[in-house]
């Protein structure tokens, strides 16, 4: 388990990682600039990652930090200092999401007042900040409900739309379901039985009545049934597209370009999908897309390191991580929740 834990938290940041190189490219310039095959590997002798690793470790942290069994009274105080630790660190300068950014410096504008998170997050953004960082959710050991609600919830801290929460949610679903063995051959299968079967599953003890901010929403299940209709949706593209895929080609052309959070989860999905055998391979693809690269690969690699472990990864890659140390202490961490 201790492998398999470090090795979707070490895949998550080698992905971020090397598609940081290329996430303003598009897949023409990518070739252009690295060559036919696109870019390969982190040549870097320190291999920075973006906000995408830095606030996957705030998420962590705060999980790790909180007494379980999990409530939102407990974990909401001790998540919202992680992301304002995050927003006020120094390194916060790797083109962090205006979402993230707006959200969490609103919530810092009214931390000593009555006004909840509620109030201050972004009720209309889908954007895929919130499913890039939710990792450690996914490698809790909790029940399946707790997870989709702790998953839910940080991503409504920030990213409020239907679809973010359930790009969240179905994001760690798959990490949990490939840490716990499940076969790769019918993931997708399973993937879409969960979404069709969370439709009506609103998490009001986690989510209060977040959907009264939502225009189109009469209820908790209006509000939350058109994100995972959306989830449903793209799951049926990954479907398509794998059916006769161009190995050699921009991913982004199958399932769209990852900047929203449905895209995000759905390109990360067929590039793991598509290599399933090849760790290596699904990052490096995730990074050669003309899309929101590093997310995607973060997402892919977050997979793929889930269902093979550490030792899926190059190893002077991972010797040349930024925040290896806290990726191992993270790992162990998680892992002592499963004792």
């Amino acid at each position: 388990m201790r492998e398999k834990i470090e090795g979707c938290l070490f895949g998550m940041a080698l992905g971020d990682a090397l598609g940081a190189k290329t996430e303003f490219l598009r897949y023409d310039d990518i070739l252009k600039t690295y060559g036919t095959d696109g870019i390969q590997d982190l040549t870097d002798n320190l291999a920075l990652v973006t906000d995408d690793t830095q606030m996957a470790l705030a998420v962590a942290y705060a999980l790790i930090e909180t007494p379980r069994p999990y409530s939102v009274d407990t974990l909401e105080p001790i998540m919202q200092k992680h992301f304002i630790k995050w927003y006020q660190d120094p390194k916060n300068n790797r083109a962090p999401g205006m979402t993230c950014l707006s959200s969490i410096e609103r919530l810092m504008s009214v931390e000593n007042s009555d006004v909840t998170w509620h109030s201050t997050t972004n009720i209309s953004s889908k954007g895929c900040g919130a499913n890039m960082r939710v990792q450690a959710v996914g490698l809790l050991p909790d029940d399946e409900k707790t997870r989709s609600g702790i998953a839910q919830f940080q991503s409504a801290l920030t990213h409020a739309h239907p679809t973010a929460l359930a790009a969240a949610d179905v994001t760690a679903w798959v990490i949990h379901d490939l840490l716990r063995e499940g076969s790769i051959t019918t993931l997708l299968d399973r993937c879409l039985k969960y979404a069709q079967s969370q439709r009506h599953i609103y998490h009001e003890e986690w989510l209060g009545r977040l959907y009264q901010r939502d225009y189109f929403a009469s209820d908790g299940i209006t509000y939350i049934e058109r994100g995972w209709d959306e989830i449903i949706n793209i799951l049926h593209k990954v479907n398509s597209a794998l059916e006769n895929p161009p190995f050699h080609a921009d991913p982004c052309l199958a399932t769209g370009e990852g900047w929203i959070a449905e895209e995000a989860f759905a390109t990360a999905l067929y590039c793991f999908l598509l290599n399933p055998d090849n760790p290596m391979k699904v990052i490096r693809h995730g990074a050669n897309s003309s899309g929101d690269s590093d997310s995607i690969a973060c997402i892919a690699g977050a997979f793929a390191g889930a269902s093979h472990g550490i030792d899926a990864w190059q190893t002077d890659w991972v010797e040349k991580i930024e925040y290896r140390h806290e990726l191992v202490a993270t790992s162990n961490m998680l892992t002592q929740m499963w004792l």
